[in-house]
């Protein structure tokens, strides 16, 4: 199976890679995050892939950053849940696209690793999608890998990001007493 991983940062990228290698998937990464800001943000994220990936030989395709692509898709739905509803869409539908021109027959997506984002949804957008795109959304539930592998990044000096990406999040994040 050749298989487009949507890739949101490098600690999450671990022990997703990890469990679809032990079943002989053929990954290729795909750091597409226009939700993340700030820019300097985004830069620090996209630099921990390039380097992780670099490490372990894993090519990774970097769309263009622009922020205003989520913006426009987001706009006047920025509470939570709804905005990340959005969000998981739009980027998981760049990434079945994206894996469908270049000839793999699944996607997926390192948020699957994530005990903070809603497995069922993602679920259900990613095999939404996978109708409308022809291509397979691969599921499976990572977050047993989650501590692990961020206790891995943070040991070998991977950039840990402190809330999901998007400036709402940022806010709540830090908006917490």
């Amino acid at each position: 199976m050749k298989l487009l991983l949507h890739t949101c940062c490098a600690p999450c990228l671990i022990y997703p890679l990890e469990r679809l290698k032990e079943k002989g998937v053929e990954v290729t990464g795909f750091f597409y995050n226009p939700n993340v800001h700030p820019f300097r943000e985004y830069q620090d994220r996209r630099q921990a892939v390039e380097d992780y990936s670099k490490r372990i030989n894993l090519v990774v395709i970097y769309p263009d950053y622009q922020p205003s692509q989520y913006f426009q898709e987001v706009n006047l739905k920025e509470k939570h849940p709804e905005r990340c509803s959005l969000c998981w869409t739009f980027r998981l539908k760049a990434t079945a696209k994206t894996a469908k021109d270049k000839g793999c027959d699944s996607f997926s997506t390192t948020l699957l690793v994530s005990p903070y984002q809603d497995q069922d949804l993602l679920k259900k957008i990613g095999n939404a999608i996978s109708q409308v795109e022809g291509v397979n959304f691969y599921y499976e539930d990572f977050r047993p890998g989650f501590k692990k592998a961020h206790d891995l990044a943070k040991a070998h000096g991977i950039y840990c990001q402190n809330y999901c990406g998007c400036i709402y999040s940022e806010i709540e994040r830090y908006s917490k007493k």
